[in-house]
């Protein structure tokens, strides 16, 4: 099998039907771009290395079960699952991981459950779009506290350092953020809940 023109499909494919050399393949293959996006979130080589292999065990089972069918996107699919897992490491440390607004996905997926039926999680979207709205229509300085508080797990010291400001100042940020955003969501009329 020549492994550079196989694609992940076909190697997947090969893995299900016995083939375990398929599976060293893909691994190899996409064994820096994912184990570098675990690093870029947990910053600790040890916990990436831990977080990656239980990636693959994963991604063995699901395989060896039958219960993948992304119809060729391995790359993303695993990118997802090493995803699920860093949040699910965050949580159990109640920490919550160095997402910023860029990059595969965004901040708003640490919320909620993961298992959520199809109905819920389209409900669920639409309302973080509605959040994410609302936090980009707060002055810059309010937004920049809020985003770092609660989605970066700062400390206000942390917030104040960053952001060149005092602490009071930075509890002040982020308590107009807070009024800002109720007075928003009454004037609008908007439903958060799911």
């Amino acid at each position: 099998m020549d492994e550079i023109l196989t694609t992940d499909a076909t190697l997947v494919s090969s893995y299900i039907k016995g083939d375990e050399a398929a599976l060293s393949i893909l691994i190899s293959r996409h064994q820096q771009r994912i184990y570098s996006f675990i690093y870029s979130k947990v910053y600790d080589r040890d916990v990436t290395e831990d977080i990656f292999q239980d990636t693959f065990i994963k991604v063995i089972r699901t395989l060896k079960r039958g219960g993948y069918n992304e119809e060729g996107k391995f790359l993303p699919w695993v990118m997802r699952i090493s995803h699920n897992l860093v949040i699910d490491h965050f949580r159990k440390n109640k920490r919550m991981p160095k997402f910023d607004n860029t990059g595969d996905f965004n901040i708003f997926s640490v919320l909620g459950d993961p298992d959520l039926n199809a109905e819920k999680r389209i409900i669920k979207d639409q309302v973080e779009e509605d959040v994410r709205k609302l936090i980009e229509e707060l002055p810059e300085d309010q937004r920049d506290v809020l985003v770092m508080r609660v989605y970066k797990d700062m400390s206000f010291r942390e917030i104040a350092e960053r952001t060149d400001v005092s602490i009071n100042t930075a509890l002040g940020r982020m308590r107009y953020a807070l009024i800002n955003l109720r007075k928003v969501i009454e004037k609008n009329n908007i439903v958060l809940t799911n």
